[in-house]
């Protein structure tokens, strides 16, 4: 089930891309920004109710509420620069850059979270970096 979602994530992800482009025309970026967390939020929270999941709120650690708030911060940064980048470059450019978080997270998987990197991993690593430069240059 793991592989169907993450599929549908990446389609998800490369319509937002698509669909930002067009909609940041014209339009402060950090606005932009600020209208599409709305619509997340919205969105999170309806899935929250329509599954009956708010009943966990209380259940949530002091850690977890630490490192889930240092997640969103982080989010909010990633998002305003990327509407910035997507607002002045190409989405052809700006989006396979914004993808190499990939080659960063399996970098902090391994030095943070202590996962095993792989000679696989290593090339992969590798081949998105080139794959990237290709890309952008």
């Amino acid at each position: 089930m793991w592989l169907l979602f993450a599929i549908l994530s990446a389609v998800f992800a490369a319509l937002t891309s698509i669909l930002a482009k067009i909609g940041i025309d014209g339009v402060n970026s950090n606005l932009a920004t600020a209208i599409r967390t709305v619509v997340v939020v919205v969105m999170a929270w309806g899935m929250v109710f329509l599954t009956h999941a708010q009943s966990g709120l209380s259940e949530i650690s002091k850690k977890s509420w630490i490192f889930l708030i240092l997640s969103g911060l982080a989010t909010g940064a990633s998002w305003l620069c990327y509407y910035r980048a997507l607002q002045t470059g190409d989405a052809s450019k700006v989006v396979p850059i914004d993808k190499m978080s990939v080659v960063i997270t399996l970098i902090l998987a391994v030095v943070i979270l202590h996962e095993e990197f792989t000679p696989k991993s290593l090339v992969g690593c590798v081949l998105i970096t080139i794959g990237t430069l290709i890309m952008v240059l």
